[in-house]
């Protein structure tokens, strides 16, 4: 668990929008867009990340595209280190690494940029929310066949019923999974 205080986690949790039925019947969409329009809680995330990615050494940060991009360029810059994206297949200009991961239903692709990640790097992979975790598993393997290691994996929110921790816990070997908030 991370030091987030319970008051810095209230306040993400009541910045964070129930969408029902979207975006198919049946689901409950969490929109982080209140969030990301309110500066103070906006601060208060880019904060808690930041001193996670402190904590836990990161030298570097891989975004998930698409909304892990919007959280992780103000944590990097707060945490003073840099940050490589993760892009859907073909999106990446250049020499990329590519890992297929499977969805519910077919399969997706990601990329990165290998020469952005050296071997002395440690990487904390931030999105903003812990699903399923095929996509995160996915960036995992990009890390290290890239040649970098893994310091962790630091998300908003974590939907604990679809158990994307068990699925991602393998992947991480040891290295810490923490969310700041779980639904």
């Amino acid at each position: 668990m991370t030091s987030t205080t319970e008051s810095v986690r209230e306040l993400l949790l009541s910045r964070i929008r129930d969408v029902a039925d979207y975006p198919k019947p049946g689901v409950v969409f969490k929109d982080i867009t209140p969030l990301l329009a309110d500066p103070v809680a906006f601060t208060a995330l880019t904060d808690a990340l930041a001193e996670l990615c402190v904590r836990h050494g990161a030298t570097k940060i891989v975004g998930l595209e698409a909304r892990g991009f919007i959280l992780a360029a103000p944590v990097a810059i707060r945490a003073g280190i840099g940050f490589v994206p993760v892009r859907k297949a073909g999106k990446l200009p250049g020499a990329t690494l590519a890992q297929s991961y499977e969805l519910e239903y077919g399969s997706a692709e990601i990329e990165i940029h290998a020469e952005d990640l050296a071997a002395e790097d440690r990487i904390m992979v931030i999105d903003d929310v812990l699903a399923t975790g095929g996509t995160a598993e996915a960036s995992l393997e990009l890390i290290r066949r890239a040649g970098a290691q893994v310091a962790g994996v630091s998300v908003l929110m974590e939907l604990g019923f679809l158990s994307g921790r068990a699925r991602l816990e393998p992947g991480l070997r040891g290295a810490p999974l923490e969310a700041l908030i779980t639904v």
